[in-house]
């Protein structure tokens, strides 16, 4: 690997995976600085890291330690990170920021594929994408993850837009930057923590060497920007559309009387949405969150037999 002109670092385990030419997963920070309290987080994260090595794939789990892009974290820096209570929560607009200063910082949906597609890693798990929030007609909050998905081409494995959003105007917008979106093994686009929207997806596919083939031909074709597939939460572990509706209503009611915006609007509306559900919804998050991890590593080996992995 050439030296890049910036620091960057690789994990031993990730170094040589990519050496060999072996199947490589990458995995975002902020699930872990921002989506989980410890140790819980810690637990969660070894585990779904544990989940793409069961497929004979290699795990990267990406971060900025004190201003080096980590592509894998060993384990010894895995939970120091957990451990980080002022992580920066870094996507686009500020990855280089936090490289530039010397910060430690997790990174988002963007920012893990900004990193990945730096490693030449081409398939990223993570729990659900951001997309349009409620209101973003007058507010114009909408996530940098769309604008990533359009521009940047690493598949995204995930359960979903997160729900608390306006899933149907994320949908709106990932068409007209023309992402593919394809459900996995079903013909309804999953919510997150549930696995019906009541919207149609655009795309179906129910084999990952199916969306393998799908994105080597976008490639061969030339045609730039990312995948999204979403996956079903199982079955097993998901709380139903009609009662996560109720629990998300009612933290909009809440975040809006109390003045909420911002980047402040996402962790206000899942805290308040945990504690509706009695801790559910973190159960789910992370059966979800393993899920996609599995789905992504198979897509990952499907890649690799391919030859382009």
């Amino acid at each position: 690997m050439n030296k890049p002109p910036f620091p960057l670092s690789y994990s031993d385990e990730v170094r040589a995976a990519l050496d060999a030419g072996k199947p490589v997963v990458a995995l975002e920070s902020t699930i872990i600085t921002h989506g989980m309290p410890w140790p819980g987080n810690l637990e969660m994260a070894r585990g779904v890291e544990d989940v793409v090595r069961s497929q004979g794939t290699v795990p990267a789990t990406i971060a900025v330690i004190d201003g080096t892009l980590n592509i894998g974290l060993e384990d010894a820096a895995l939970e120091a990170l957990a451990r980080t209570p002022d992580a920066l929560k870094v996507s686009r607009a500020d990855l280089a920021f936090a490289v530039a200063m010397g910060r430690t910082g997790a990174t988002t949906v963007a920012a893990t594929m900004i990193a990945a597609q730096i490693a030449g890693i081409r398939v990223f798990a993570t729990g659900g994408i951001g997309g349009v929030h409620h209101g973003a007609e007058t507010d114009f909050d909408i996530s940098a993850d769309l604008d990533e998905l359009a521009r940047t081409s690493v598949i995204v494995v995930c359960a979903g837009a997160k729900a608390i959003l306006d899933i149907p105007k994320t949908l709106e917008v990932l068409e007209t930057k023309g992402v593919p979106v394809v459900t996995f093994g079903a013909d309804e686009l999953p919510a997150f923590w549930s696995r019906r929207s009541g919207l149609e997806s655009p795309l179906r596919l129910d084999d990952p060497a199916d969306i393998a083939r799908f994105q080597n031909t976008r490639a061969a074709m030339d045609i730039s920007g990312g995948m999204l597939v979403a996956n079903p939460v199982p079955q097993e572990d998901e709380i139903p559309r009609e009662e996560m509706d109720i629990y998300i209503r009612r933290a909009l009611d809440k975040a809006a009387d109390d003045g909420i915006s911002g980047k402040s609007v996402t962790p206000f509306l899942l805290a308040e949405i945990l504690a509706m559900t009695d801790g559910r919804s973190l159960e789910t998050n992370i059966a979800l969150v393993r899920n996609n991890a599995l789905m992504a590593a198979r897509i990952a080996a499907a890649l690799n037999e391919k030859g382009a992995g």
